[in-house]
């Protein structure tokens, strides 16, 4: 996880986040999600091992569209410029939309969250947004006055205002908690005479309550950020909560049609957004990009887990909750286009248009196209608090084409196997897989380590990928059936992310870990 994120866990911010920035990894280390339980000791994907046995029997693969749903990726990085989807029927940048589909110059995918001139970049949580929306019409009545027909709603709204309220007040002691620190660090400065540092902080004579109390956080706190990165960690994390608590305050409906040009809460319109897929800050979509198909062998950076795969780039995620219009007309649009497989690294826990997900989702069913969801990262047990999408349909049916990923990490203990701050769920995750310490992609054609189960949900995307490549026979269905069927068991009992010893099979479906070698030598046995 980042510094900036186990910061904000010390000052008590609940927040879900699908990818944080983490510590370097050693050398040897950098690609070990590529690695086999029993080949390499460490449990990774078994990519690697997985290629090894194809070659051998001769497989030969075909070209599978990944459609990566995200924050944007830089097309251009040199280690995914090759494995970039084109869209042959659309001739770049002649303003003309050449292949008829809605979308000019949709020549590598599409933004949904793009106008003429500018991107939305930033955005509120949902919650927020609809709580901005039911207390407008709902402003100034009381329960007695609600007729009949609109009591569900009005009783609703009433969850949603009570959350929103208890969320806004978290995050304002959150953010009275981050400035007490840097007050603090000020103080001890004051009194020592020195840069703040771990000796410094040692040294500090506390003489109040609340400063014995703080010495005994920031101790902590510097076991895992070094002093002389903590000013600019506690910078960022304040920006990031003032951030979210102006951006909740805000009439974000009326920012998005200044800025895209369309009604959000128009769910029918589908033709609108830009072809700048990158946006503002594409270090999220970059990132998974990398690790499902990172171009393999070339000697530079890193290795994807799939080695024929054109990755087709959906802007629909903003520094903020997601839109279900967006979400819905990413989905539609890569099934549409020719997606295979569909990446979708983010979440959130409110909703309010889940029937036109759910749409989108059964027609990516219909379609043999199948969708990899990250659990989430607030530790928190889906089988009791989903997250957004899901494939628990309103409908009452379980989405078959869609595979629920938990973050799990290289370690060769069982006490931190499973990610700390990954979610969880013995009826609702299938299996974990890669998720801690994954060097990848990232802007500015650099590489970079990154942690959450935005990171697991690519290295399943891309064994996916190898899979429906390999064996083009298989049908989405198939292909999530055979990866439940080959994860890696683990016998031992783990630390769970709510703390306690558990079976694997108490957090997940399967009880273990997707593994790429196990499904191919499966496969292989069939022919």
């Amino acid at each position: 996880m980042s510094k900036n994120f186990i910061l904000l866990a010390f000052v008590s911010l609940a927040t879900i986040s699908f990818a944080q920035k983490s510590e370097s990894s050693e050398p040897e280390n950098l690609n070990w999600y590529l690695k086999d339980p029993k080949a390499d000791g460490v449990y990774g994907t078994g990519a690697t091992k997985a290629y090894e046995m194809l070659n051998a029997a001769g497989k030969k693969s075909t070209t599978v569209i990944v459609a990566v749903i995200d924050s944007g990726v830089e097309t251009d990085h040199p280690d995914l410029k090759d494995v970039i989807w084109v869209n042959e029927d659309e001739i770049p940048a002649n303003g003309i939309d050449d292949d008829n589909n809605g979308y000019i110059d949709d020549v590598n995918g599409w933004s949904f969250l793009g106008g003429a001139t500018e991107d939305i970049g930033k955005e509120a949580l949902e919650l927020a947004r609809m709580y901005l929306m039911e207390s407008k019409y709902f402003e100034g009545k009381k329960a007695q006055d609600i007729p009949a027909n609109e009591r569900v709603r009005f009783a609703t709204y009433e969850k949603i205002k009570l959350a929103f309220e208890e969320e806004m007040n978290e995050k304002q002691n959150s953010l009275k908690n981050i400035r007490a620190l840097a007050d603090y660090m000020r103080r001890v400065e004051d009194q020592t005479g020195q840069p703040f540092s771990k000796e410094g902080n040692a040294a500090y004579v506390a003489n109040t309550d609340l400063d014995k109390k703080m010495q005994g956080r920031m101790k902590q706190i510097l076991l895992i950020i070094p002093a002389d990165q903590l000013n600019s960690e506690i910078k960022a994390a304040e920006e990031s909560v003032a951030n979210s608590i102006a951006m909740s305050m805000q009439n974000a409906d009326s920012i998005r049609t200044a800025i895209v040009g369309d009604n959000p809460n128009d769910l029918s319109s589908k033709i609108y957004g830009c072809n700048r897929y990158e946006g503002p800050d594409a270090m999220h979509g970059t990132h998974v990009s990398g690790i499902i198909a990172a171009s393999r062998n070339n000697g530079m950076g890193i290795d994807g887990v799939a080695d024929n795969v054109r990755i087709m780039v959906l802007r629909a995620v903003p520094d903020g909750d997601e839109r279900d219009k967006d979400v819905a007309n990413a989905i539609i649009y890569a099934v549409d286009n020719g997606a295979k497989v569909i990446n979708m690294s983010f979440g959130k826990y409110w909703t309010p248009n889940k029937e036109y997900v759910d749409a989108a989702i059964e027609y990516a069913l219909s379609k043999d196209v199948l969708l990899v969801h990250a659990a989430g990262n607030d530790a928190k047990n889906k089988d009791v608090e989903d997250s957004y999408p899901t494939r628990r349909l309103n409908s009452k049916n379980v989405a078959p084409n869609w595979i629920e990923v938990g973050a799990s990490s290289s370690s060769k203990s069982s006490k931190k196997l499973i990610a700390d701050f990954s979610n969880y769920g013995a009826t609702t995750v299938d299996f974990f897989a890669p998720g801690v310490d994954i060097y990848s992609t990232v802007p500015d054609y650099n590489y970079e380590n990154a942690s959450g189960t935005s990171m697991a949900c690519p290295a399943t995307a891309g064994v996916a990928a190898l899979i429906r490549s390999y064996f083009p026979e298989l049908t989405a269905v198939q292909v999530r059936e055979v990866l439940m069927a080959t994860t890696t068991k683990y016998n031992k009992k783990v630390i769970a992310p709510n703390g306690e010893k558990l079976k694997m099979k108490e957090i997940c479906i399967t009880g273990g870990f997707v593994n790429a070698a196990n499904a191919v030598s499966y496969l292989l046995e069939q022919k």
